[in-house]
């Protein structure tokens, strides 16, 4: 049956493409959304560029034809343009001068002149519900969606083999093919594989002997920094041996590394302290430098034309990452603050030879990038669109490493779904380019408190 589609605003800034994706069915903008849209044509950062786009694709369709007619999507359905529908009510304590009003009055106006269902689409979860108190079926924009966050590639993987195998793994490793897990009623069953995935392999005649591995090829092989140390930094357990290894491959091996989980399982700490490592402890050439960017999330990404350089301007966004520069660049905790001058200089110093840069994350459109360590930290704050933009702009010997926390996003109308880390970890699972684990909670290493606070709140 054909549905009739009425788009928010904020689907339009999310993605504008949206316009073409309801197949055979019926796209409704309602007027006050063109008037939000010439509201928003003049930002900066990704709204503007979006709002603009969404406004060439408009005028593209009134070139083809009545844009308040209707014109074809070229998938058999229409996109036409709305007015309020003024014969429509709305329940006395709903004003209808505001804006998500008046879609909702387009909502009840079309759904009492048609046969179609007519649905709502809104990133807003307020709206989604005010349409649900006037019988107005209401859902999320789902294209750019992944699945819930204990379904979503973890990049990681429990299994058993027999003895015989598993005491052939360091010479030969072992192949994906006698690997097993088992069901709730202790029946093997065979998991699906992805090329990079991590695998903790124990053997089943006692569950206490493991082995650290990776897939590859239809293999899972040793991995090749078990024993390493990054800028004197040593993994505490599995997660941080995982992420290691995709650390310290090379950029043409792993030119991306995604690393999801909670707060305190040193996801910035590690990154920084492999990067260190790379460019400053043992500079091989391999990175010019290390380049580190945050979401902006509290200000629209935007940082604003007060006095001063970029740095200054966007220093207090990046005070995470100095703090864990003042563990690495000074690992003795009983000294370490002492002389803070002292600490302080070091890390300065690290700065103005050009070895660390930070930026803000509107600068990175555009450009390309090439030799260079670059690490996306709260990357869980960004859309999807923005970590397509991040992940293209890797140029050759360039490595990108995403960090975040599905669960802390600061970003309106984005969530565990919908945001950028997790979106590039789903469609990236797989890719021989990519490398990917996510922390349990047991893996949190900032202190008691902090694991504990992760495992019970």
């Amino acid at each position: 049956m054909i549905k009739t589609y009425v788009l928010d605003t904020n689907v339009l800034i999310q993605s504008p493409e949206s316009l073409y994706c309801f197949d055979n069915n019926e796209v409704v903008l309602p007027l006050v959304v063109l008037e939000e849209l010439d509201l928003h044509k003049k930002d900066d950062g990704e709204t503007g560029r979006n709002v603009r786009k969404a406004i060439r694709l408009l005028e593209a369709l009134r070139l083809q034809g009545n844009i308040i007619e209707g014109v074809p999507n070229g998938y058999g359905g229409t996109i036409r343009i709305e007015k309020n529908c003024i014969d429509a009510t709305l329940p006395e304590d709903m004003p209808e001068h505001k804006s998500d009003n008046r879609i909702l009055k387009v909502c009840v106006g079309l759904s009492d002149a048609s046969d179609h269902p007519v649905i709502l689409v809104t990133k807003d979860i307020l709206l989604r519900i005010k349409a649900q108190t006037i019988g107005i079926p209401a859902e999320d924009y789902q294209k750019d969606q992944v699945s819930e966050t204990e379904n979503q590639y973890t990049g990681r993987i429990d299994v058993f083999t027999d003895e015989e195998h598993f005491k052939k793994f360091k010479k030969q490793g072992v192949p994906v093919g006698v690997l097993y897990q088992t069901d709730e009623n202790g029946e093997k069953i065979t998991p699906e594989f992805y090329e990079n995935e991590f695998v903790i392999l124990h053997s089943d005649v006692s569950v206490k002997k493991t082995f650290l591995g990776r897939i590859s090829g239809g293999m899972v092989r040793k991995l090749d920094f078990q024993k390493e140390t990054p800028y004197g930094v040593k993994p505490r357990n599995a997660g941080q041996q995982f992420f290691q290894e995709g650390l310290m491959q090379p950029a043409s091996k792993a030119p991306l590394v995604i690393a999801k989980g909670a707060a305190g399982t040193s996801k910035t700490f590690y990154a920084l302290a492999v990067g260190l490592e790379k460019v400053l402890n043992h500079p091989s050439g391999e990175y010019r430098r290390i380049l580190i960017c945050r979401p902006n999330s509290q200000f629209d990404d935007e940082i604003g034309f007060l006095p001063g350089t970029e740095e200054e301007k966007i220093s207090p966004l990046m005070r995470p990452i100095y703090d864990n520069l003042e563990q690495l660049l000074d690992s003795d905790e009983e000294e370490r603050y002492k002389d803070k001058g002292e600490l302080n200089d070091k890390i300065m110093e690290i700065f103005e030879r050009g070895l660390i840069k930070t930026e803000a994350m509107n600068f990175i459109r555009g450009r390309s990038i090439v030799k260079t360590y670059m690490i996306i930290d709260e990357a869980q704050n960004l859309t999807p669109r923005q970590i397509k933009g991040i992940i293209t702009r890797a140029g050759k010997d360039t490595k990108i490493i995403l960090l975040g926390d599905p669960q802390q996003i600061d970003r309106p109308y984005l969530d565990e779904k919908t945001n950028g880390l997790s979106y590039a970890s789903e469609k990236m699972k797989g890719s021989p380019l990519a490398w990917q684990v996510s922390f349990n909670e047991e893996e949190c290493e900032r202190s008691a408190l902090a694991k504990e606070g992760a495992e019970r709140l």
